[in-house]
């Protein structure tokens, strides 16, 4: 059996980790979007309790589960996945209720045929009505919470229909009807009209339920935009998948394609390099004359021999600056370099003769004065006729 080694364990670990997280943050759950409005939901903004209203009622639903032109575009009569029931070819009711995300769009065709189509979850214009508002009805208060309101006109629809209020306030509609040839289209500006938190509001259900019941036709929701589809044909037989490509097309993409590059990622920082061959670190050169200076600074340091250090650094200093003022390579007493100093710079002489002094006293000095006096040196350099490199 393959031993794994210390760094390929973490590897692994980091690999498994990542896909448990994409898995539980990305993939699909029974709570997200696609359930809100579904009459399978239990949750306060699915239908579930209004499907059982209507049952009890006795006005059944029937769910349609196959896509929309199935049943718009084709004449045949399709079977309800959970009874035997067909869908009749006289005209019918088909309730459609919004998602949050899936835009519902209208059938004008479709309804000029005679049938009637409900979309609940419409976006009209947002109003200054308040967010929450009780409206009447004849079967009591309806609660409506949002502020969109639609403004009824006597002019004809884009569809070359007629408006018309079903439930409105001073704002406007916020459930309204469209007649268009010999159906009609109602709408609703919110989609939880009827939705499972409105248990308490019994004329919510009623208004809706007189509704859709009003036609008189057989009553269908559209349960194929909520995720729920059936998978046998008209003619009753079971859909198969053609090939690979139909499959993965129906699959999550997304998340397999970035589960693979998090797992790329991974793989190239544990090789430690970027899609190439690694190259080896080069050594630093070293500078010889620099290394012996730092020893040397350091053994002195150590040794606390800073009138040593002046010492030494102060002659080579007075050569420099002598150098600098063009007196040559012959030590000269201090007054003297000091008045040439001061003929060439204009400067006072006190600053170099403190410089030169405080190297002639054979003095042991604190690490504050040694700095002081470094600092000195650098300000004498500075006022030179020609500049000259700092020892170091």
């Amino acid at each position: 059996m393959m031993q794994l080694s210390r760094r390929q364990i973490i590897l692994l670990a980091i690999v498994l980790v990542s896909l448990v997280l994409l898995t539980l943050f990305l993939a699909p759950s029974s709570g997200n979007l696609r359930q809100y409005g579904s009459t399978y939901s239990r949750v306060p903004q699915g239908y579930g309790a209004w499907y059982a209203f209507m049952a009890k009622r006795g006005t059944p639903l029937q769910r349609w589960q196959r896509p929309l032109h199935d049943l718009y575009d084709s004449p045949s009569t399709p079977t309800d996945q959970k009874s035997s029931a067909t869908l009749p070819k006289s005209p019918m009711t088909l309730i459609r209720i919004s998602n949050g995300s899936d835009f519902l769009a209208p059938n004008d065709e479709w309804v000029k045929r005679g049938n009637v189509l409900v979309l609940l979850g419409m976006k009209p214009r947002v109003t200054d009505a308040p967010f929450t508002s009780d409206l009447n009805s004849p079967h009591g208060k309806v609660r409506i919470e949002t502020s969109r309101r639609q403004l009824i006109t006597n002019r004809k629809t884009r569809a070359g229909g007629k408006e018309a209020a079903l439930l409105s306030d001073r704002a406007g509609a916020a459930v309204w009807q469209e007649a268009l040839g010999k159906g009609k289209i109602i709408y609703s500006s919110t989609p939880y009209l009827a939705a499972n938190a409105y248990q308490d509001h019994p004329a919510n259900y009623e208004f809706l339920a007189k509704l859709v019941a009003e036609p008189g036709h057989p009553i269908w929701v559209d349960e194929f935009m909520h995720g729920h589809e059936d998978k046998t044909t008209p003619n009753g037989e079971l859909e198969t998948e053609t090939d690979l490509i139909s499959y993965l097309l129906k699959t999550p993409l997304a998340l397999l394609a970035l589960q693979s590059l998090i797992i790329l990622a991974v793989l190239i920082w544990g090789q430690n390099h970027r899609l190439g061959v690694a190259e080896p670190l080069l050594s630093p050169k070293v500078d010889n004359s620099e290394a012996y200076i730092q020893a040397m600074a350091g053994v002195l340091h150590k040794a606390d021999c800073s009138e040593f250090v002046l010492e030494t650094i102060g002659k080579a200093e007075q050569l420099e600056i002598q150098k600098a003022l063009g007196l040559g390579t012959i030590p000269l007493p201090i007054e003297a370099l000091a008045e040439a100093w001061e003929r060439q710079t204009g400067r006072s002489p006190e600053t170099l003769k403190s410089v030169l002094k405080t190297a002639s006293r054979h003095r042991r000095l604190s690490d504050a004065e040694l700095q002081q006096w470094a600092a000195n040196v650098q300000t004498v350099r500075q006022a030179l006729p020609s500049k000259i490199a700092s020892l170091t």
